[in-house]
This record gives C-alpha cells, sequence and structure tokens, in this order.
C-alpha cells in the first residue's frame, strides 16, 4: 500500500507541479484518508517519503553502474534528469520551503547517499577528490537543470576523460 501511495503520489506531483495535500492523494489512491495517514500522518512526512524513494532509486541505479565499472559515467547520466523528473525535484524542493516540520533527517539522509555515491565514484577512478569533483560536476548539471538550463551529458564520457587529464600531476 505504501509504495502504491507513493507512486501515485509522485504522478500526481509531476502532473500538479506541486505535492498534493492529503486528501487529493487519498482520493486520487482511492483509499480512505484513514488508511493513507497510517503511512503518511503529515504532507511532510509524505515529502519525506517522496524524497527517499527517489534516493532509493538512485541507489539502486548507482550500485548496478559500480558492479559494471560505469558509476562514473552513470552518475553523470543522471544527473541530467528527464522532465518530468525534474519536475518532481523542483515540487520537492518548493515543498520543503512551505512545509514547517524539521526537515533534517531528509536532509541528512541525502547527505549520507551523496557520500556512498561519491564512494562508489571513488572505487571506480581510484581517487578520492577526483570523485568529489566528478560528483560535483553532476551537482552542477542538475542545479542548471532544475533551473531550466539544461546540460545534455551525451558526452559524459568526454567530460571525465577531460576530468581524468585534469587529475593527472602538472608537469
Amino acid at each position: 500500500m505504501r509504495l502504491r501511495l507513493l507512486d501515485e503520489a509522485r504522478r500526481l506531483t509531476i502532473t500538479e507541479g506541486s505535492v498534493p495535500s492529503l486528501n487529493a492523494l487519498a482520493a486520487a489512491a482511492g483509499v480512505s484518508k484513514g488508511g493513507l495517514v497510517h503511512h503518511f500522518p503529515t504532507r511532510a512526512a509524505l515529502v519525506d517519503g517522496l524524497a527517499r524513494a527517489a534516493i532509493a532509486e538512485v541507489d539502486d541505479v548507482m550500485l548496478a553502474a559500480a558492479a559494471a565499472g560505469t558509476a562514473s559515467v552513470t552518475w553523470l547520466q543522471l544527473a541530467s534528469p528527464e522532465p518530468a523528473e525534474a519536475d518532481l525535484f523542483r515540487a520537492l524542493a518548493a515543498a520543503y520551503q512551505s512545509i514547517e516540520d524539521d526537515c533534517t533527517g531528509t536532509l541528512t539522509a541525502a547527505a549520507e547517499a551523496a557520500g556512498r555515491w561519491e564512494a562508489l565514484i571513488a572505487d571506480e577512478v581510484g581517487d578520492a577528490l577526483t570523485a568529489r569533483v566528478i560528483r560535483l560536476i553532476g551537482d552542477g548539471i542538475t542545479f542548471n537543470t532544475l533551473v531550466g538550463v539544461p546540460v545534455p551529458v551525451d558526452d559524459a564520457a568526454e567530460l571525465l576523460d577531460r576530468v581524468a587529464h585534469l587529475a593527472q600531476p602538472w608537469n
């Protein structure tokens, strides 16, 4: 039930441009308000659930990429989300601004996830500082996409080659 509610909340968030109210989600999901609040007692809990689901999705993709030896390229590709995903991220950011609950737990989870993803990249490239640069490039690509200046990453491998070249010691 929780996953079904999150899927519906995600769909509504993308189509409506904002995280739905609990009443709107209950109606769209065809559940009672009591059934909904069992899983998400507040709108803040719903926002947290959506954010943590997004983190879990990236975790899955990054773990699979690390196993395939493509964590760096995958990170840069994930950094340029599809329009619907960008809409979801913008709506979540706006929701954090409007809710009064403490979001520290969600933000901590996001920071911990970024650390995991950076570690996967470091394992691949063999250098923690280069991994941080790659992660920060991805963060910049995401930021640009979210503010309406999408950066295509069709050249992710070329970007990584340039980063590797820059990481070489100065002669």
